[in-house]
């Protein structure tokens, strides 16, 4: 191993290392200081050069679909969904978990991706818990899983960053004769791989550890829907016109596709709305995010703040990490590292233990998935096997373990837990929850991405 390659492999795992002793430090801005430093003293790159390496495109994706989310959140649209959502369950209590995870899965869906709805139902999700009397950590299992499970949507937040790297690594992998075929296509497979693993971790999770249970106690039930959601003032025309402008973007972002459309979506079109021929879906966002302040159905101000600076910082900052990484040789030599206990198959259940075991104590989108989906290719030539079926693992075993009280979502959770909960009692069973889903992630991974290839 050359010195360069291993100074950038030594500094990657110091900053890893960095991130999850110290969650309030944002390990983007450590991996930018870092690259600086590796790049100029050991590889050979001018610190100009190396800060020429922050990943723009995904900067402006990133950007601006949370601009457009963050003016449906901050308008009050997001919450009268939420409210009317949950009035759908009627009398029957025992159906508002699942009306909580649908609603959750299709917010994540649509956009806002998987931090934000968190942050959006979480304080929702654990106060009716408390009102139904449904245990908190099993209504967390529910929010983590449905949050998460819809996290890899091309059109949010994770996904987008997911298919950033799967993009920059299409050319190599067609090189080496394993192309990815139809990226838009592949991201949706990915997407469906990890609602199904989520589902079966915290869905199987939820009935086996009670939540059977208390659905056959809700029979005798006697509470009534306006305790446990109040109904919400009508939308106003400012929250239809946001409505209006989230059902436009997913139409916007999967009408170009079909065949049918073709002579609409002509490539003069496709010029405005992405590349030619495919949708952007963050120049979609801010042209429809524009719309909306003109019409003041948003304030610019406060949807900047509401804005995830932190983790778009982290993962652009960790974007120019890796690739001063794999300029120095570092990518190279951790490929052989893992290859070394792993086998074509293997490797999934590799890649999604190890992931699931960094990102208990660190970030999954802002640090684990920049740091091993561009080991792929690499993995590909190495021990063989599938890159889509890599790619999910990646992205499962990094996810699966987000219920754990050191990660946000988890801890989130624990935060908004109602009153009358144990939270200390509550902490240790969302540790011990979340650690052993890096054992089950693996599990799943190796199963379903590398036994069965799905």
């Amino acid at each position: 191993m050359s010195v360069p390659a291993f100074v950038s492999l030594l500094g990657i795992v110091i900053v890893v290392g960095i991130s999850m002793y110290n969650e309030e430090l944002n390990v983007g801005i450590v991996a930018i200081a870092f690259a600086i430093l590796i790049g100029a003293v050991f590889a050979g790159i001018p610190a100009t050069k190396v800060m020429q390496s922050w990943p723009i495109d995904l900067f402006m994706i990133l950007s601006g679909v949370t601009f457009l989310f963050g003016i449906a959140t901050t308008n009050g649209t997001m919450d009268k969904v939420t409210a009317n959502a949950i009035r759908l369950a009627g009398g029957n209590t025992a159906m508002i978990p699942f009306i909580v995870f649908a609603l959750i899965t299709i917010i994540t869906t649509i956009g806002p991706g998987n931090i934000a709805t968190v942050t959006l139902m979480a304080p929702v999700a654990m106060a009716i818990a408390g009102r139904i009397k449904l245990s908190a950590f099993l209504m967390t299992l529910l929010v983590v899983g449905a949050a998460n499970g819809a996290a890899f949507s091309p059109i949010s937040p994770t996904g987008i960053i997911s298919q950033f790297f799967v993009t920059k690594m299409a050319p190599e992998m067609a090189s080496i004769g394993k192309p990815l075929g139809d990226l838009d296509v592949m991201a949706w497979r990915v997407y469906l791989d990890c609602e199904i693993a989520q589902m079966i971790g915290n869905m199987g999770g939820f009935f086996l550890l009670g939540g059977a249970a208390w659905m056959l106690q809700q029979k005798h039930s006697t509470l009534s829907i306006d305790e446990v959601a109040a109904k919400p003032e009508p939308f106003t025309r400012h929250q239809w016109m946001t409505v209006g402008a989230v059902v436009a973007l997913v139409l916007l972002v999967i009408l170009p596709g079909l065949s049918i459309m073709k002579p609409i979506f002509t490539p003069a079109v496709m010029n405005v709305l992405g590349n030619g021929k495919a949708p952007n879906v963050g120049a979609l966002a801010f042209m429809l995010a524009t719309a909306l302040l003109i019409l003041n159905a948003g304030d610019s101000k406060t949807v900047v703040k509401s804005m995830p600076w932190s983790v778009i910082i982290m993962v652009g900052g960790m974007g120019i990490l890796i690739e001063i990484m794999d300029k120095a040789g570092g990518l190279g030599a951790l490929v052989d590292i893992i290859a070394t206990v792993s086998g074509p198959v293997t490797v999934t259940g590799v890649l999604g233990f190890v992931t699931g075991i960094i990102s208990a104590y660190s970030s999954s989108s802002g640090v684990v998935m920049p740091m091993f989906l561009p080991l792929v290719p690499g993995l590909v030539k190495s021990v063989g096997g599938d890159p889509v079926s890599m790619i999910a693992s990646i992205n499962v075993g990094s996810h699966m373990v987000d219920t754990s009280p050191l990660s946000l979502f988890g801890a989130v959770c624990l935060a908004c837990a109602a009153a009358n909960e144990d939270k200390g009692k509550l902490f240790r069973k969302l540790l011990i929850w979340g650690f052993s889903m890096s054992l089950v992630g693996a599990a799943l991974c190796y199963v379903f991405f590398g036994l069965l290839g799905l």
